[in-house]
């Protein structure tokens, strides 16, 4: 279900999920299914179309399932303005990234 919502508070949501997965907290299959669920609420075979992949291949990431091409990961992440990249292993590390200090 799509939540109406401005561009700021958009803004706001993604930083915090993406603040989760860097913590941890949520997963890369999670924080997409969240997005594409509730600011776009999109279906997955309606999403899958708008990015260029198959639907399976839409499912097997929202479940954290398989090891997808890089590029496939920046595809389904663009519409929210996001590519994925290095991040560190340790939720501590996030921590220091995020804030500044350990």
């Amino acid at each position: 279900m799509k939540v109406e919502m401005t561009e700021e508070e958009k803004q706001s949501l993604l930083l915090d999920l993406l603040r989760q997965h860097m913590l941890g907290e949520i997963s890369q299959g999670e924080l997409l299914q969240y997005l594409r669920k509730n600011v776009l609420g999109m279906s997955q075979t309606h999403y899958a179309e708008l990015v260029g992949i198959s639907r399976r291949t839409l499912t097997d990431i929202e479940q954290n399932k398989g090891s997808q091409a890089q590029g496939i990961i920046d595809k389904v992440f663009k519409p929210f303005g996001v590519k994925s990249s290095l991040a560190p292993i340790e939720p501590h590390m996030a921590c220091y990234l995020l804030v500044g200090k350990a």
